[in-house]
């Protein structure tokens, strides 16, 4: 802990720890997860439940800070890849390997357990088929992907246009905002959805070329009331739900296909970040605080992608005890909460055990690539 630079911005990689917490906890203990009459495992959120739930998603849908860290940390390795001046595709492919070997060994261990399942007697469903919602947090890795293969563009864009980008990418997404929602094509829902990260990736960019955190606390609260204003105008006057994640009976969801409100909820996230960059990079100094943050960057990846199979493994443990997943968030299904983390919790420490070595094999691989810089 003592070899971290004081130049490396603690917060960010704080901001990079609290969204796989959050995103795991939510999963595990704020999903409504049971089996429908077909006996497929449903997630949905109880959001709809709480009086004034949908407030707290303006906090915690934390995918648009997932993509704010992911522009800030391709934006300094491509900073030392220039200052090396290493080829532009040394870059990609040590920041995909990041991304993909992992997730190619996650993928294997499922595709090997379920050709085994499906050797056996017996009838055999394939996962997608009796639980197709363990698959939907995997979308963030292809859109991730992608936006890595054009940080080269990006980047230099940003170098040359900061402003001009994103305000060139603010009207793009209001333009196929009109003829998604408005006209009513479809194919600009989805054209709407890829700006959408990438805009959130160039906010990324800006966050570390600009250090919003650093700025006055007038600047700070003008970034944070942006993203607010556009968040209640889009949400109470041009009809896009208040919830930032799916909701049962919603008829539409921000989240997917990504909408303009999270573009907005980006931006309003930002903000929030810089107001308490101050005080949380003081608190980060602290050796107890920091080395949590440093261990948890460390497996961020196998958390990410292990989270779910740690969740499934539980279900199974929790049904084969002869308990019923409850499909209401009932009183007694609130009081089952404090279950929901500590056993789902455990199986995942022992999968990052087995696993996170390959997420660290991986990253030393990639410094050997850059020389050891």
């Amino acid at each position: 802990m003592r070899a971290t630079p004081e130049t490396r911005d603690r917060v960010v990689d704080a901001a990079r720890v609290l969204s796989i917490v959050v995103v795991t906890l939510w999963h595990w203990t704020l999903s409504v997860t049971y089996r429908n009459a077909d006996g497929v495992l449903v997630m949905s959120n109880p959001i709809d439940a709480v009086p004034g739930g949908w407030l707290a998603t303006w906090v915690l849908q934390i995918m648009p800070v997932f993509f704010l860290v992911g522009g800030y940390a391709n934006l300094a390795g491509w900073q030392r890849t220039q200052a090396n001046k290493d080829p532009a595709g040394r870059f990609v492919t040590d920041r995909l390997r990041r991304l993909s070997v992992p997730t190619a060994v996650w993928a294997g261990v499922w595709l090997a357990g379920e050709l085994i399942a499906a050797a056996l007697p017996g009838p055999h469903r394939w996962m997608w088929q009796w639980f197709p919602g363990y698959l939907t947090p995997l979308w963030f890795l292809g859109v991730y992907g992608l936006l890595i293969v054009a940080v080269p563009v990006t980047a230099s864009l940003h170098a040359r246009h900061a402003v001009g980008t994103l305000a060139a990418l603010v009207v793009l997404i209001a333009v196929g905002s009109v003829l998604g929602r408005g006209v009513g094509l479809e194919w600009a829902d989805w054209v709407t959805l890829a700006l959408v990260w990438l805009f959130c990736h160039q906010l990324g960019y800006a966050w570390r070329t600009w250090n919003p955190g650093r700025r006055p606390l007038v600047q700070r609260l003008a970034v944070t009331g942006a993203g607010l204003l556009a968040l209640i105008v889009l949400t109470v006057f041009a009809g896009y739900p208040r919830s930032m994640v799916g909701t049962v009976g919603d008829t539409e969801s921000n989240i997917f296909p990504t909408n303009a409100a999270i573009a907005a909820l980006a931006v309003f996230q930002l903000g929030l970040l810089a107001l308490i960059t101050p005080a949380t990079a003081r608190l980060l100094r602290h050796p107890r605080v920091w080395k949590p943050v440093v261990a948890l960057n460390l497996v961020a990846i196998t958390v990410f992608l292990w989270h779910m199979t740690a969740y499934v493994v539980t279900v199974w443990i929790y049904e084969g005890l002869g308990h019923t997943l409850l499909a209401e968030p009932t009183a007694q299904w609130w009081e089952q909460r404090w279950f929901w983390l500590p056993a789902p919790l455990a199986v995942l420490v022992a999968l990052v055990a087995v696993f996170a070595p390959v997420e660290f094999k991986v990253r030393r691989r990639g410094r050997r690539s850059a020389g050891g810089k």
